[in-house]
């Protein structure tokens, strides 16, 4: 089973978090799992929920501050292995393209 998840964790408070962001990443080093950072957050995948946990709470504690938010969003399909890579490969395929990543600039740009 692989257990599929979106997490944004950051302090609530002015300025930039790109420090704080990198310290909840890097939390996740120490876990069995493998990840993906993006924009808005990060996709981690685990062997299963346990793992997934213990990581999530690690990213969370490692941002410090008064107040920290954390959105966790969990896709635990437990009849299947799918991987995240595997999902947004069935998307290119539907699209017949590959799809843009924000990390990849366009032509317009």
């Amino acid at each position: 089973m692989t257990v599929i998840a979106f997490l944004s964790v950051a302090p609530v408070r002015e300025g930039s978090m790109a420090k704080d962001v990198a310290r909840a990443v890097a939390a996740l080093d120490d876990h069995p799992v493998t990840y993906e950072t993006s924009p808005m957050g990060t996709t981690i995948e685990a062997a299963d929920v346990s793992d997934l946990f213990d990581a999530v709470k690690a990213a969370h504690r490692a941002v410090e501050g008064d107040r920290v938010s954390t959105v966790l969003k969990i896709d635990d399909k437990r009849a299947s292995d799918g991987s995240a890579a595997s999902k947004v490969d069935r998307v290119e395929d539907a699209l017949g393209r590959p799809a843009r990543s924000a990390a990849q600039p366009t032509d317009e740009t």
